[in-house]
C-alpha cells in the first residue's frame, strides 16, 4: 500500500466510515449519498487489493488494514486542520465568514439582538449561527466561536466569562410553588444540576410534565402546566409568567465565549468576542471578576488578553 498515491478524498471516505461505523453515518458526515460511498469504498478496496471493512448487520468494522488507513487519514486531517487554523489566524481584515455555535435558549432569549447589532456594525462579516445543544469541536473548525454555559470550559480553548446566568422559579400569577404541579427536564435534556435540585427539594414526584428543551419548559409554564425553574434572562421577558422567589444560587451558571488559540488574533473573531462581551455587560449580566491570575491550562487562563 502506497499512502502517498492515495487521493485525500479517498482517505476522507475511509476515515468517515471508520468513525461512523456505517455507510449512512459516513454519508451524513460527508454530505454524500449512501450509494456514492458504497461505490467509492468498493473502488478503493479494488485498487488497493485489500478489504478495509467487514460488513455485517451491525455496520462496518475496520479490518487491520482499514484501521491503519483510518489512523493515517486522521493524522493527515489533524495536520490539515491545524494549517487551516494557523492560516486563518493571520487574517487581519474585518471581513469574511464567522461561524458561531450556541444553544437555542441563549439565541432566542439573549443573543439574537446582539448578533443583529454586530452585523449592522460589521456588514462585511458574514455571520453563520449553528444552533445546537451538542458541543461542537472548535479544533476541527465545526465553529469558530462557541457561546456556552459551563462550570468548567475545555482547557484547550481560550476566551472569557461573559455572563452569569441566574435561574429562578417561575409560574403564572397566583401559582404557589408549594402547591402547584411542576415541570421538569426530560432525561434527554441532560440537565443533571436541575434534576438534582428538584430531587433535593422533594419535587420529583410533583413533576407531571417533562420536556427536553428549556424553551419547551417555558412554554409549558406559560400555558399553565405548572411551575418551572428557568433562566431569568429568558423567563423575565415572558409577560404571562412571574418570578416566584429569588434566584437559586446552586443553579447559577457561567456563560463562556470561547475560540481556539490559533484563532484568537483573527480580527473578525476578536471583534465579535469583544462586541458580545460588551453587549452582555451593558445588560448587567457580567459575572464577578475572578481574583485569581490568568494562567494557561486553568479556568481563569481562558481570558483573551
Amino acid at each position: 500500500m502506497n499512502e502517498q498515491l492515495m487521493p485525500w478524498d479517498d482517505l476522507r471516505v475511509v476515515l468517515a466510515i471508520a468513525t461512523a461505523g456505517s455507510l449512512a453515518g459516513a454519508a451524513r458526515r460527508l454530505d454524500a449519498s449512501h450509494a456514492t460511498l458504497f461505490r467509492r469504498l468498493n473502488a478503493i478496496e479494488a485498487r488497493l487489493g485489500v478489504r478495509l471493512f467487514e460488513r455485517s448487520r451491525r455496520g462496518y468494522t475496520p479490518t487491520a488494514a482499514g484501521t491503519e488507513l483510518a489512523e493515517v487519514a486522521e493524522r493527515i486531517a489533524g495536520e490539515v486542520q491545524e494549517v487551516e487554523r494557523r492560516l486563518a489566524g493571520r487574517d487581519l481584515q474585518l471581513s469574511g465568514t464567522l461561524r458561531v455555535t450556541t444553544t437555542d435558549t441563549l439565541l432566542m432569549g439573549l443573543l439574537s439582538p446582539i448578533f443583529a447589532d454586530f452585523r449592522r456594525a460589521h456588514p462585511r462579516i458574514q455571520l453563520e449561527v449553528a444552533v445546537s445543544n451538542q458541543r461542537f469541536d472548535l479544533a476541527r473548525r465545526d465553529a469558530d466561536v462557541a457561546l456556552r454555559p459551563s462550570a468548567s470550559p475545555p482547557q484547550h480553548l481560550v476566551g472569557r466569562r461573559v455572563a452569569l446566568i441566574e435561574q429562578a422559579i417561575y409560574g403564572r400569577p397566583g401559582d404557589d410553588p408549594a402547591e402547584a404541579a411542576w415541570i421538569g427536564p426530560d432525561r434527554h435534556l441532560d440537565y443533571d444540576a436541575l434534576a438534582t435540585w428538584l430531587a433535593d427539594a422533594g419535587l420529583e414526584e410533583r413533576c407531571h410534565y417533562r420536556i427536553d428543551t428549556l424553551l419547551g419548559m417555558l412554554a409549558a409554564a406559560r400555558d399553565g402546566l405548572g411551575c418551572a425553574v428557568l433562566p431569568c434572562y429568558l423567563a423575565d421577558a415572558e409577560p404571562a409568567l412571574r418570578r416566584l422567589g429569588e434566584p437559586i444560587p446552586a443553579l447559577a451558571t457561567e456563560l463562556w465565549l470561547l475560540t481556539h488559540p490559533d484563532l484568537r488574533r483573527v480580527a473578525r473573531i476578536r471583534a465579535f468576542m469583544e462586541f458580545v462581551a460588551a453587549a452582555l455587560e451593558r445588560r448587567g449580566l457580567a459575572p464577578p471578576r475572578p481574583t485569581a491570575t490568568t494562567h494557561r491550562g486553568q479556568a481563569p487562563r481562558h481570558d483573551l488578553s
